[in-house]
């Protein structure tokens, strides 16, 4: 590949291909699936024998190629039904692939990046480890906790402070009823996790 190639040039998607890669020229067979240019991937599909469910996929460092060969399947009809897994190999390799919706991709990209900032913010680098995993636990349990300092705040009305034993929770604030037995159901969960 030159160094001004791009991937998808250089490994143009449904095509067949046979991969010689370093160290120690092992070959590696299989219609390319996609290219990565950020990651400098190359992804090969080889469907198994026997099985029209699966496949087998392999994803190659694009540094680690010291040879191509892309293999014709009107010349070397073997190869392909072998690597495609079926006789009907050509029709298979004339579906045009589906079509991506950018917005669909777009959104997931955005869910994903919104959950794992949900989720790290409810690390707390400065506590203890057990005081982590009863962080967690009450999470599970009541949904609505965070981080106050090195305590946690639970349902915006009781505080468990380190060590994060049954005898640090708190009330402290009073907004109905159910503050008394909110706090019993906290303790429950901390004793519980202690243990």
């Amino acid at each position: 590949m030159s160094g001004s190639e791009t991937l998808a040039r250089a490994y143009p998607v449904n095509t067949l291909v046979e991969l010689t890669l370093a160290p120690g020229n092992e070959k590696v067979s299989g219609l390319v699936y996609c290219t990565d240019e950020i990651s400098q991937a190359i992804v090969l599909k080889k469907s198994l024998v026997h099985t029209t469910l699966s496949s087998e996929v392999t994803v190659i460092h694009a540094s680690s190629v010291t040879k191509k060969r892309i293999i014709d399947p009107d010349k070397e009809g073997k190869a392909a039904e072998e690597i495609m897994g079926t006789p009907n190999y050509k029709e298979e390799l004339k579906l045009p692939l589906p079509n991506v919706n950018r917005r669909a991709l777009e959104d997931r990209e955005r869910r994903a990046l919104r959950i794992a900032e949900e989720a790290f913010s409810k690390i707390n680098d400065k506590a203890s480890v057990e005081g982590q995993q009863i962080f967690d636990k009450l999470l599970k349990a009541c949904n609505e906790v965070e981080w106050r300092g090195n305590s946690i705040l639970v349902l915006k009305e009781i505080r468990v402070d380190p060590p994060y034993t049954a005898d640090s929770c708190s009330l402290i604030k009073k907004s109905g009823g159910l503050d008394a037995h909110s706090l019993v159901r906290v303790k429950k969960i901390v004793e519980a996790a202690s243990k």
